[in-house]
């Protein structure tokens, strides 16, 4: 599973890669998470505003934080 976390640097940026990192870890996902940071990068994605969350391509959370459980399900449902 390839986990992208799409954000300029911000407080909730860092957070959603933060939280999703201690996901994979309890979840026990073979999962590799990845920054992007760069704008041009993160409008590829369509996303209007961060964080973004991209689950092996594809956009699964933009523009807000997710509670811990809800993150798990997201990951959950795009590992099935």
């Amino acid at each position: 599973m390839e986990i992208k976390i799409l954000g300029t640097g911000c407080a909730k940026c860092k957070q959603l890669e933060k939280t999703v990192r201690e996901a994979v870890d309890e979840m026990g996902l073979a999962a590799t998470v990845e920054k992007v940071t760069e704008l041009t990068d993160i409008m590829e994605y369509g996303i209007m505003s961060t964080p973004g969350l991209v689950v092996d391509g594809q956009v699964r959370l933009a523009g807000r934080l997710p509670k811990m459980a809800e993150l798990k399900s997201i990951l959950q449902r795009a590992g099935a």
